[in-house]
């Protein structure tokens, strides 16, 4: 079978942004070693190991940057990372999460695909902070391309005495691996993935205990998502306040969204926190056909849809999206013009998590099939009007019921669209047919 095609990034020259984690993207070899040596790479994590700069002060510049998780629960990196135990008796370990399965979402794969060695670099620099002597790097099983990328730019690195044992001459070790996943979305939850790197089925923990006191092998491990890590060596070589200047309050730096649906120009965008939707919009080209804007999922699946009217008012940050009434996820945006049907459009959402529940909760389990086969019942023509409540119920009874954020996820689209987009839902239950047909 051939790979599907994976949409490239479009940025090249983006007026006043500030390219972090693809920095390299304008290069001829963007993904070398050489490149990227050039570019200053890997220069700073030699003067940290070789200056032997303290651990808590690399955390506070991390700390003052405003970085947060880029997976999509955007909690504070540098809080993340002083949760780790300093004295440890035995082998702490990192995780770089790259298991990117929910739809609409391809920014981890680019960096992978045009600067590992940054990310490398990143993670290097994490080992050595957080006392780390092994990691790995989880990559989502339906990308191959990407993880033998990787895999040649760690052999480039293990050659070059970037990795590997008693690096630049000192007694700090960090041995880097990839880890190819088998494309199971629940695999982007930190305790899942944790799981199938140990060879088990990949299923959530109970937490606590967290990652930080028992992780891979009940061992103390650090969890953090592909851009997090990559956004590293230029947060310590700038400084944590420069990174923070890039973004507004509450959200420092830049942040790489991926944008896909009715757009002219899909693809990724690597802009500044805080910038204006419309902006980022006219970036991507504008709605296509010359359409005019309907809604945006700005997160990825797992965050509220938000109607035009909400979404044209917002910015791209924690608390702009937040204000606006739904979240920044990932920076997954889907973009849906005026001939998308809401009611079709959630049904695929729907058994997206529904195939992707893992079966371990009993409220994901049933309850994610049991709105799915709802929703088909009213796309087949045979829907009640109570069953709008009753999708509204289940929802409700699925969110802050599982061990892991899957059935929040699965409950969040079903709730924003039913509360944004009703007259559709009511339109194709009393007509049998969608009110964009109908029309």
């Amino acid at each position: 079978m051939a790979a599907a095609k994976v949409v490239n990034p479009v940025m090249t020259d983006l007026k006043g942004q500030t390219l972090v984690t693809l920095r390299t993207l304008k290069e001829k070899n963007p993904a070398s070693l050489a490149t990227y040596e050039n570019l200053g790479g890997y220069a700073e994590l030699k003067r940290i190991v070789t200056e032997k700069v303290k651990a808590i002060d690399i955390i506070n510049q991390v700390k003052v940057s405003g970085l947060r998780g880029r997976g999509g629960a955007g909690f504070p990196t540098g809080l993340k990372w002083s949760f780790m135990p300093r004295y440890f008796d035995g082998t702490k370990y990192l995780v770089c999460n790259s298991d990117e399965g929910e739809p609409g979402t391809f920014k981890d794969r680019d960096i992978i695909r045009y600067n590992p060695h940054q990310l490398i670099e990143g993670m290097a620099i994490a080992a050595y902070t957080l006392g780390a002597g092994v990691g790995y790097n989880y990559i989502h099983g339906e990308i191959w391309a990407e993880y033998e990328i990787f895999e040649a730019a760690l052999q480039e690195a293990r050659d070059a005495g970037y990795i590997g044992e008693n690096l630049f001459g000192t007694n700090f070790r960090f041995n880097l691996y990839a880890v190819h996943g088998y494309g199971a979305y629940i695999c982007g939850e930190e305790t899942a993935l944790i799981e199938s790197i140990e060879g088990k089925k990949g299923q959530p923990r109970f937490k606590p205990p967290f990652p930080a006191s028992y992780g891979v092998f009940g061992k103390p491990t650090n969890v953090n998502n592909t851009e997090s890590f990559a956004s590293i060596p230029w947060i310590l070589q700038h400084g944590g306040q420069a990174f923070a200047n890039l973004g507004v309050a509450g959200s420092g730096g830049s942040k790489l969204f991926s944008v896909s649906g009715h757009v002219e120009k899909p693809g990724n965008y690597e802009v500044n926190m805080g910038m204006p939707f419309t902006e980022l919009l006219a970036m991507a080209g504008g709605i296509w056909k010359g359409r005019n804007l309907k809604a945006v999922i700005p997160g990825g699946p797992s965050t509220a849809v938000m109607p035009a009217a909400a979404i044209l008012e917002a910015t791209m940050d924690y608390n702009g999206l937040g204000k606006a009434g739904s979240s920044l996820g990932a920076g997954s945006m889907i973009v849906m013009d005026e001939t998308t049907c809401m009611v079709k459009a959630l049904k695929r959402l729907s058994y997206f998590f529904y195939e992707e529940s893992c079966g371990q909760c009993t409220p994901c389990r049933e309850g994610t099939g049991w709105v799915y086969r709802v929703i088909k019942r009213i796309t087949d023509g045979e829907g009640k009007m109570e069953d709008l409540d009753l999708l509204t119920d289940i929802s409700n009874n699925i969110s802050g019921r599982t061990i892991c954020a899957l059935g929040d996820a699965a409950a969040t689209p079903v709730l924003s669209f039913i509360k944004h987009f009703r007259p559709e839902f009511e339109y194709y239950i009393q007509y049998g047919k969608s009110m964009i047909d109908g029309k």
